[in-house]
């Protein structure tokens, strides 16, 4: 049974999301401050964590930030009245994996939630079927171990959120073929909202950011992305 912590201060909405993700399967367990979440995250991590933002003893923002500089890769989905287009992006720059607004209908989550659960499981690489896929870039070596949920270059591991490792697999498994943005939503998040289309920006400049050094994802202005190692590094 997946594990889920519901952290928001409203006490009518956690309890509504935590009854809605029970009867759902899940063990749902509910908390209303910063406090309680990291010493919950100190004594057993979740599967998942759906995180309110404004909180009255700190910013759910800056405590995931806080968790990803402690190698904390626990799937994020942020809940929050702040549904601006900027804050959305702030949440996936700080590796969220996906973002709802309120007011939102618990269904609508829930099945957010499932279908996160099932692109964590079944990953995304469709027209490559194995296990490790092995990239060179000038001197250096990217290694992607489906198996072992692992990417290193050089031997090195480098950590990636959910969401990036959802993208990475996919343009990997598409090596050479120009994909755009949509695609790359509907394909790893679900959806194909346009509006979101940036969302996919901030994933890739994260991910670029973490496989330094070498040049692994060339940008085809206006249109998408191609997983090329022998690119240019246009960042």
């Amino acid at each position: 049974m997946k594990r889920i912590y519901v952290v928001e201060d409203h006490d009518a909405i956690r309890d509504g999301v935590v009854r809605y993700l029970e009867i759902s399967g899940y063990e749902a367990v509910g908390m209303a401050t910063v406090a309680e979440e990291r010493k919950a995250m100190d004594e057993n991590l979740p599967d998942l964590v759906i995180q309110d933002v404004m909180l009255p003893d700190g910013d759910g923002f800056l405590f995931v930030k806080e968790l990803r500089s402690r190698g904390v890769d626990v799937p994020v989905i942020f809940m929050t009245a702040r549904s601006e287009e900027s804050d959305r992006i702030l949440g996936f720059e700080l590796g969220a994996d996906d973002y709802i607004s309120k007011p939102f209908s618990p269904k609508e989550l829930v099945l957010r939630v499932g279908a996160l659960f099932r692109r964590m499981e079944h990953g995304f690489v469709e027209t490559r079927p194995e296990q490790r896929m092995s990239f060179s870039s000038g001197p250096d070596r990217l290694v992607i171990d489906i198996g072992a949920h692992r990417v290193t270059i050089d031997d090195e591991e480098r950590p990636l959120t959910a969401a990036e490792w959802r993208i990475l697999t996919y343009l990997a498994g598409n090596e050479g073929r120009l994909v755009s943005r949509s695609e790359i939503l509907e394909k790893c998040f679900d959806y194909a909202l346009d509006s979101y289309e940036r969302v996919v920006d901030t994933h890739i400049k994260n991910i670029r950011a973490k496989l330094r050094p070498g040049a692994w994802i060339e940008t085809v202005r206006g249109y998408g992305y191609r997983f090329c190692p022998y690119g240019e590094d246009d960042e």
